[in-house]
């Protein structure tokens, strides 16, 4: 008997089993992060039996996209057929914040444990100090001396008791109260749990037992990145840097761990086919025939419903027409050049969609340095840079921290759709240029000559350089545009002011050195028909 068992376990053992299937968790090795989605990238070393086999990947995202499912294997098998499923009957492993959250909880009942059995302890030790406190006044004689001590040992051990009962008390409640914001944060992070594991199996064929490496990749959603920047300007004379910093956030049921980041401000379209054509015809438009007639109503009516036909075989024809002549539109969007960039150092991103910030660029970019100042709306001047060839650094638009000689400036924002080939950065204010613009009243007046009035404003502004060295300063004011040809504006005093006459825009570029002050005049008048008003100011 031993025998025939023995020869059956034998049979067992050398004869490969066709059909098998290998639940296998292959690790994440790569993840590339698109603005709205992610290419995640798994590779393991699988062993192969010989014939047919089944390969299931499992303890994947929920999110996979089908289509975008790739598959490679490299060794002596072949890969048969690719399936995808999300399995409702497992779900994704706990979050590691979830464990460590549980095991706070677990570390607290015990304390919990702890403290209720030492208070325990302590109400027998008062239960004793009772009983005893009986006996001994009923079965002995002290002395008053005795008594006082007797009944202030009693006294000590009872407060004693009833003090550290009283303590322990408040320690429960407190780990109680911990114990039960830590449930809520579980509460709150559990629906995770309830996600299902997404599933790759791979059926595979071999000649023979061998081992081989498979990897594979596939898009998700409910992850992405935005990006940010720290602007740094240690003075005007360095160039500025620029560290560009990508905010991932993830939420894709699958916790990334050791992976090497990239990033990629593409948006790429996941379809696999490639569109059609379809056919363009064009034809002459026939418009309908005016002279239709309808029995049985007046000649108004008839011209009326002949009218409304008319316009309604238009509208038809019209609709039909530019249906078949207007080819089919794809949607598409232009923006920067698409660049990746690939993070040296492996990060591990949770998946609870909080935002991780991400260095992943540095750089020293030459800039042009200038004060512009538009003292109408605000009496401060802005520091703003040039920066020339941004459109090489695959930057794109994004909320920008400003830093000034070592200080925090502010936020701005970064618009990459800037024309020309330089990129203007505001940096903020600067204290060490002082503006004012002040109505001069004595060159400031109103006088009416025939049917006319004319108002002639009068402003000076003055500008001073505080700092150790000389600023380019862009100064902007503006006089009013007529719209109307009874009302005439004319600039008398512009102090070398350039005038745009289509906006009444002007401007004066000013070298101004240090401590010096410069001031600029500005006059225009305005003449209109004295019966009419005008609001100037």
């Amino acid at each position: 008997m031993k025998q025939v068992i023995f020869i059956i376990l034998l049979v067992l053992y050398i004869i490969p089993v066709s059909g098998n299937n290998n639940d296998i968790k292959a690790p994440v090795m790569n993840v590339t992060v698109y603005p709205d989605r992610a290419q995640l990238f798994h590779e393991t070393v699988v062993q192969i039996p010989s014939g047919n086999s089944v390969l299931r990947f499992t303890g994947l995202s929920p999110y996979i996209d089908d289509q975008s499912i790739q598959v490679k294997g490299f060794g002596d098998f072949t890969i048969v057929s690719v399936n995808h499923q999300n399995n409702y009957l497992e779900n994704l492993e706990e979050l590691p914040e979830i464990k460590s959250i549980r095991d706070q909880i677990e570390n607290l009942l015990l304390k919990v444990e702890e403290e209720n059995a030492a208070i325990s302890v302590l109400k027998e030790k008062e239960s004793f100090l009772v009983a005893n406190r009986a006996i001994l006044v009923k079965e002995t004689t002290f002395t008053i001396e005795q008594l006082r001590s007797v009944m202030d040992l009693y006294t000590n051990n009872m407060n004693e008791i009833t003090m550290t009962v009283l303590k322990k008390n408040r320690l429960i409640k407190d780990y109680e109260k911990q114990i039960a914001a830590l449930r809520k944060q579980i509460a709150e992070r559990t629906e995770r749990s309830r996600l299902p594991s997404g599933e790759i199996t791979v059926t595979v064929s071999a000649d023979r037992t061998v081992s081989g490496r498979m990897s594979f990749s596939y898009v998700v959603g409910n992850t992405g990145w935005y990006p940010s920047y720290d602007i740094r300007v240690e003075n005007t004379d360095k160039p500025v840097n620029i560290i560009y910093k990508a905010n991932l956030h993830q939420n894709t049921g699958l916790s990334w761990k050791d992976v090497k980041l990239s990033f990629s401000n593409a948006r790429p379209w996941i379809a696999g086919n490639v569109p059609e054509l379809n056919s363009w015809f064009i034809d002459y438009y026939n418009p309908p025939s005016p002279g239709l007639v309808l029995r049985g109503t007046s000649t108004e009516a008839r011209k009326s419903s002949a009218i409304a036909s008319a316009e309604m075989d238009a509208r038809d024809n019209t609709a039909m027409r530019q249906l078949e002549a207007v080819p089919l539109t794809v949607g598409r969007e232009t923006g920067e050049t698409s660049v990746t960039f690939d993070v040296a150092i492996p990060y591990s991103i949770a998946s609870d969609g909080k935002i991780q910030t991400v260095e992943i660029y540095r750089s020293s970019v030459p800039a042009e340095y200038k004060y512009v100042t538009i003292p109408k709306l605000s009496p401060h001047a802005y520091l703003t840079a040039g920066i020339t060839e941004w459109d090489m650094q695959g930057m794109q638009s994004g909320e920008a921290i400003l830093y000034f000689e070592n200080s925090f400036v502010g936020k701005s924002r970064l618009d990459m759709n800037q024309p020309g080939d330089t990129l203007m950065v505001s940096l903020g204010t600067d204290n060490g240029i002082i503006v004012k613009r002040e109505k001069q009243k004595d060159y400031t007046s109103r006088r009416i000559l025939g049917s006319n009035k004319t108002e002639i404003f009068s402003f000076l502004i003055t500008l001073r350089n505080n700092k150790p060295a000389p600023v380019k300063v862009s100064l902007y004011d503006q006089i009013p545009i007529s719209s109307n040809s009874e009302i005439s504006v004319e600039a008398t005093e512009l102090s070398g002011g350039d005038l745009n006459k289509q906006t009444g825009e002007i401007e004066w570029d000013l070298e101004i050195q240090p401590k010096e002050t410069k001031n600029i005049t500005l006059t225009y008048s305005v003449r209109y028909p004295k019966d009419k008003t005008i609001i100037l100011e």
